[in-house]
Parts: structure tokens; C-alpha cells; sequence
């Protein structure tokens, strides 16, 4: 396997129509006008996406009052999103995406190193989107603990 295509800042946001917890579609193009975190995590209900997701919605109140939504996407099923969302009580979409093509559309599916060695799976990743569809950040690589925090002292909110 190749290097990931990565997107940069300028590129136009790939669009995506995927199933949320419940099985109700949900389009990056239901964002227009508005700022929009995409964020791809492995796993649902493990501790670091568990973590990362949890301070997302610790968090949700101060972006939404910089007008900036979050969505969170991962291969995870519906049925198994719902369990997350519920036990962690998140209140911002989870979307599935099973044949991982979003994921690797915005890169964030192929070769990672993961405790030194090389494996293919989902790179955890962060996009802004901003109000016209395009990528504003593009961060790959993040880690799960501290990266909320990291995310709002670069956007400033």
C-alpha cells in the first residue's frame, strides 16, 4: 500500500452522505454556512476514541458558540455508535462508514505505525471545514488525549 492522499488547507472538503447512530443520513453539505470538525477515530467505546470523544462534547458548548459543529466518523456500525453515544451521553453526531471509503477520501484510512510496527487501518485525524466546504485544518496523526485542548488554543476559542 501507498502513502495516503492527504488533504491540505484550500482543498475542497470531500462530500460524504453516511448513516448516524440512528441510521439518518447525514451530508457534509448539511454544514454549509457553517464551520464543521470532521474527526475520523478507529473505534468506538475503546478508551482513547472513548476519551477524545468525550472531550469533544466537554467541549461542544464553547464551539458551538464559535459557530463551529462536530461530527466524529468511524467504521464503526450504527447499532454500535448508538451504544457509544448513548454510554458516553454524546450530543453531536457519529457516523458510519463501514467500507471506510470517506475515510480514505480524506486520507484517514491506510499505513500508520502503531507501536513500531507498520499496519493499515484508520489515522486519526482532525478537519475544519469551513462555511464554503473547504479544508481550513488538516491534522493527521493526532492523539486522542489533549488534542481538544490543542484544537481550541489554534482556533482560538
Amino acid at each position: 500500500m501507498t502513502t495516503n492522499q492527504r488533504l491540505a488547507p484550500g482543498d475542497t472538503a470531500p462530500d460524504f452522505t453516511l448513516p448516524d447512530a440512528d441510521g439518518k443520513n447525514v451530508s457534509l453539505s448539511d454544514y454549509r454556512g457553517r464551520k464543521v470538525i470532521v474527526y475520523f477515530y478507529p473505534a468506538a467505546s475503546t478508551p482513547g476514541c472513548t476519551k477524545q470523544a468525550c472531550d469533544f462534547r466537554d467541549n461542544l458548548t464553547d464551539l458551538d458558540g464559535a459557530g463551529i459543529d462536530v461530527v466524529g466518523i468511524s467504521p464503526d456500525k450504527p447499532a454500535k455508535l448508538a451504544k457509544f453515544r448513548d454510554a458516553e451521553q454524546l450530543t453531536f453526531p457519529l457516523l458510519s462508514d463501514p467500507d471506510r471509503a470517506v475515510l480514505t477520501a480524506w486520507g484517514a484510512y491506510g499505513e500508520k505505525t502503531m507501536y513500531g510496527k507498520t499496519v493499515v487501518g484508520v489515522i486519526r485525524s482532525t478537519f475544519l471545514v469551513d462555511e464554503a466546504g473547504k479544508i481550513a485544518v488538516a491534522q493527521y496523526n493526532v492523539r486522542a488525549t489533549g488534542h481538544v485542548a490543542k484544537l481550541r488554543r489554534d482556533l482560538s476559542v
